[in-house]
C-alpha cells in the first residue's frame, strides 16, 4: 500500500522481534478451561433460579453482580457454544465436545428465525464452528437452512440485508455489524453449491463498501435506505458518541468483515478496504498505547472515557487473519500479538471470579446506558479465536482451516 507506516507500526514490529508480545497460549487456554467450568456452574444456578425455560446462554453480569442468561433469540446466544467448540479445538478433550454439542443444540431453533439479521452470529458461531470441527451432516443442513432464512431479509433494490425491524423510524436500516453475518452465506454456498447465498453476500458487502465509510475509512454504524428506491436516507452512529464519530466496535466489525470477504472471494478490493480500516484504527491518535481502544474514538472525554475490550479482541482476531493475506503481514501480526498480550495481562478476570468470564471492561451500548464496563460473552469468544489463530500461525498452519 502507498501510505506511510506510522511510528506505532515500527514499535510493534520491534516488540514482536524482541519477544515483547509473546504469551503462553497453553496457559491462556488452561485459564479459559477453569473459568468456563465455573461459568457452566453459574449457568446451571441461573437456570435453576428462573421459571423461563428458554434462558439458556450467558451474556454478561448485571449491576447486582448476577449472571445474565439469555434465550437463543438474543443476538449473543451463539457465542458461548462457539467458545466451547474453541476449547475442544485446542484441547481435544471429549468433555468440551459433549458440552459444545449440548449448547449448540439449543441454537437450532434460530435457523428459521427471520426476525433478525443476527441468524449469522447465532448459527454460524455455534453450528458453523461445530461443522468445521466435526463435519456433522446435521450441522451442515442447519447452516444451509439458516442461510436461506437470512436471505429473506435481502432487498435487491437496496442491495443489502436488512438489520433491525421497526426501530427509530428507520425504513431499511443496515448496520456495519451485519458484515459478520455474511460468513454464514459464503459457507452455505460452499456446502450446497447454491450461488444465491454468495451473490447476496457480495451485494451486501459492495453496498456497505459504497455507503458505510467516510473518507478516512472510519465507518458509520447505521445507514438507512429507502426500500423502494435504494437511496440512502440518512447515516448514523446509534451506539457511538455521535453520528459522525467512530464507534470502536463498529470499526472492528468492518475490519473483520472485509478481511473475511477477501478470504471468501479473493477480491482485492476487500483486502484493500480491510487494510484501510486497519490503518484508521492503528494510526488513530486516540488509540491507547496498549491498543485497547476507548469505546468511541471521538469521545471528547478521552482519556477518561471507558475502554471497550470487545473491540480489541475482535480487532486482534481480524488482524491475525489479515496478516496471512497482506504484504504488511509482520505489522499486523505484531499488532495482534500486542493486543492479545494486553488483554491477557491487564484485562483478564481473576481466576475463579466474575462468574467465569475471561475478560473484563467491555461496552455494550453506552448511549443506552447498557452493559458499561462489564464482561460480555463476545469479547471472550473473539479472544479465544484470536488465541487459536495465533497458535496456528506459530505452527505454520492456515489461520482459517476447513
Amino acid at each position: 500500500m502507498n501510505y506511510k507506516i506510522s511510528s506505532i507500526f515500527i514499535l510493534l514490529i520491534f516488540f514482536s522481534l524482541t519477544g515483547f508480545a509473546q504469551i503462553d497460549i497453553h496457559q491462556a487456554f488452561a485459564f479459559a478451561e477453569k473459568q468456563t467450568a465455573l461459568m457452566l456452574r453459574n449457568v446451571d444456578s441461573a437456570k435453576a433460579s428462573t421459571t423461563k425455560a428458554d434462558l439458556v446462554m450467558p451474556r454478561t453480569i448485571n449491576s447486582g453482580g448476577n449472571l445474565v442468561i439469555i434465550s437463543s433469540k438474543d443476538w449473543c446466544s451463539g457465542f458461548f457454544p462457539g467458545e466451547l467448540w474453541f476449547l475442544y479445538e485446542y484441547t481435544k478433550d471429549a468433555k468440551w465436545l459433549a458440552l459444545a454439542r449440548k449448547f449448540t443444540a439449543d441454537e437450532e431453533r434460530e435457523k428459521d428465525n427471520a426476525d433478525s439479521h443476527d441468524v449469522g452470529f447465532k448459527v454460524y458461531c455455534s453450528f458453523g464452528t461445530g461443522y468445521r470441527l466435526t463435519n456433522d451432516p446435521h450441522y451442515k443442513s442447519v447452516i444451509i437452512e439458516a442461510a436461506r432464512t437470512l436471505t429473506t431479509r435481502f432487498n435487491p433494490i437496496v442491495g443489502s440485508i436488512k438489520s433491525w425491524n421497526n426501530r427509530n423510524g428507520w425504513k431499511f436500516p443496515v448496520i456495519i455489524d451485519n458484515m459478520m453475518n455474511l460468513e454464514l452465506l459464503f459457507e452455505a454456498t460452499r456446502l450446497s453449491g447454491d450461488s444465491t447465498f454468495y451473490k447476496v453476500a457480495i451485494a451486501h458487502a459492495n453496498t456497505a463498501l459504497k455507503n458505510h465509510f467516510r473518507n478516512d475509512y472510519s465507518s458509520y454504524h447505521v445507514v438507512d435506505y429507502d426500500p423502494e428506491t435504494g437511496k440512502v436516507i440518512r447515516k448514523q452512529t446509534a451506539q457511538g458518541y455521535a453520528d459522525e464519530s467512530a464507534w470502536a466496535r463498529g470499526q472492528a466489525w468492518g475490519l473483520y468483515g472485509y478481511t473475511m470477504c477477501y478470504r471468501e472471494t479473493k477480491n482485492k478490493i476487500y483486502l484493500e478496504q480491510a487494510e484501510k480500516i486497519a490503518k484508521f484504527i492503528l494510526s488513530n491518535p486516540h488509540l491507547p498505547e496498549d491498543l485497547v481502544p476507548f469505546w468511541d474514538y471521538n469521545d471528547p472525554a478521552i482519556p477518561n472515557a471507558p475502554k471497550d475490550v470487545s473491540a480489541a479482541s475482535i480487532t486482534a482476531s481480524a488482524l491475525y487473519e489479515l496478516s496471512s493475506y497482506s504484504t504488511n503481514s509482520k505489522t499486523y501480526k505484531a499488532t495482534a500479538d500486542k493486543i492479545v498480550k494486553s488483554l491477557t495481562q491487564h484485562y483478564q478476570a481473576k481466576s475463579g471470579r466474575d462468574k467465569g468470564f475471561l475478560l473484563l471492561h467491555s461496552i455494550g451500548h453506552k448511549p443506552a446506558k447498557s452493559e458499561i464496563d462489564v464482561p460480555i460473552i463476545y469479547a471472550d469468544y473473539y479472544y479465544l479465536e484470536a488465541l487459536l489463530r495465533k497458535d496456528k500461525i506459530s505452527k505454520g498452519l492456515p489461520v482459517v482451516n476447513r
